[in-house]
């Protein structure tokens, strides 16, 4: 995915200001792909210059004035095409899983609680995306475009339960480990 498509992607759902757009990243779509306020801006200007979008018309022109943008025809062809492109799934890159490969040749001191501050923020950041399904996708909300969404918070909430439970079994594996007498491990 890229910031111009998520860019696109949002101004579709509702036309906001680059402001509006910063605090939906936040909110939703910075869970799966998060971008600066001023990755957001520069994105703005190129999308505008490649004729995608347009700010909207104000009644009155004011220095300062928040601009509102709206994607035009050539931008809804663009995440179209964009949309039915097939794309390779990415190698997984992780430091964590980098750094227990490494521990297993220099040592794993100081790793074991930096598992467990991951198991935390996995745990925390499982709890918002359960908190986010219960508040916005009650039973019954059934549209399709409901059930895309979902589909998108679905996979957040896969991914952190997969974390969750990784790390419960490497925390128990290092238990293990720590229980083996000196030259055993």
């Amino acid at each position: 995915m890229s910031l111009p498509h998520a860019i696109l992607t949002a101004l579709l759902e509702k036309p906001s200001s680059g402001l509006e757009l910063t605090r939906r990243f936040d909110r939703s779509i910075g869970y799966f792909w998060s971008a600066t306020h001023q990755q957001i801006y520069r994105e703005l200007g190129k999308l505008e210059g490649d004729g995608l979008i347009r700010a909207l018309p104000t009644e009155q022109p004011a220095r300062g004035q928040k601009k509102a943008y709206e994607v035009l025809p050539a931008g809804r062809e663009e995440l179209a095409r964009w949309t039915a492109v097939s794309q390779d799934p990415k190698p997984q890159r992780d430091a964590l899983l980098l750094r227990l490969r490494a521990a297993a040749v220099v040592g794993t001191a100081g790793l074991e609680a930096d598992l467990r501050r991951h198991r935390e923020l996995h745990a925390g950041q499982l709890e918002t995306y359960r908190e986010i399904e219960r508040r916005d996708f009650p039973p019954g909300r059934d549209e399709p475009e409901d059930r895309l969404r979902h589909l998108v918070l679905r996979a957040g909430i896969d991914l952190e339960t997969f974390w969750t439970q990784w790390l419960d079994h490497a925390l128990a594996e290092f238990a293990e480990l720590s229980d083996m007498p000196e030259g055993q491990q």
